[in-house]
């Protein structure tokens, strides 16, 4: 039986951990746009040298996993004398994974620009600077966005990996409270009406933006 008293009485902690995961996913996910952004952008007009670093850096993050990540941020780092907070390893460590996932979000949208466009633009002049602000950025973004909002999605859940580090988000509030009451129950169904509270309305809105930036561009 679900016990109501003990829901009631752990929603403040609920609550500070929700901020944390907000706030936590909020900057990383902003990290992780601009970092993909950039790097896709490199890639796409195949910057010599640089190009091939972004490559071995998307290949690497996207293929080991962020537990593993997170563990060489707060637990190696110290060796060599460099150590950083819980909050700041998770922030670089979305950051670090969600870049390679964003940039390969972006490439498939800037790929899909038509090359007509392209040599159109080449043809009047304009400069790489010019042709990725008025000619692939725009139309790349418009195709990119599914990709990047299943992306939000993912990177949002992915924060509940945190807890390993100990940072107070809503997976690790809802482990210690289990760990001390021993009350799973009701813990764990607060764990999944807190992500749901966060994951659905953000769903429908990634949707609606999705629909307005393709009708935008397109025309239809």
């Amino acid at each position: 039986m679900m016990d109501t008293n003990i829901i009631q009485a752990a929603i403040p902690k609920f609550i500070e951990g929700f901020k944390v995961t907000i706030w936590l996913s909020l900057i990383g996910i902003i990290g992780a746009l601009i970092v993909g952004l950039i790097c896709s952008l490199l890639q796409y007009f195949k910057v010599p040298i640089v190009s091939k670093i972004i490559s071995a850096y998307i290949e690497l993050s996207r293929n080991t996993p962020l537990l593993i990540q997170l563990f060489f941020l707060y637990y190696a780092f110290p060796v060599i004398g460099l150590k950083l907070s819980a909050t700041f390893c998770g922030f670089i460590g979305l950051t670090f994974l969600g870049g390679s996932y964003m940039s390969e979000a972006f490439s498939g949208g800037f790929n899909g620009v038509s090359n007509t466009q392209i040599d159109a633009g080449k043809a009047i002049g304009m400069s790489r600077r010019q042709l990725a602000r008025y000619v692939v950025f725009p139309q790349g973004l418009s195709l990119s966005m599914p990709a990047l909002s299943a992306n939000i999605i993912f990177l949002i859940k992915e924060t509940s990996i945190f807890s390993v580090i100990a940072i107070p988000e809503l997976t690790n509030t809802a482990l210690d409270l289990i760990g001390i009451y021993y009350r799973s129950n009701e813990y764990l169904l607060m764990l999944v009406i807190a992500y749901a509270i966060i994951l659905i309305p953000l769903s429908i809105v990634l949707t609606i933006l999705e629909r307005r930036v393709r009708y935008g561009s397109f025309g239809n």
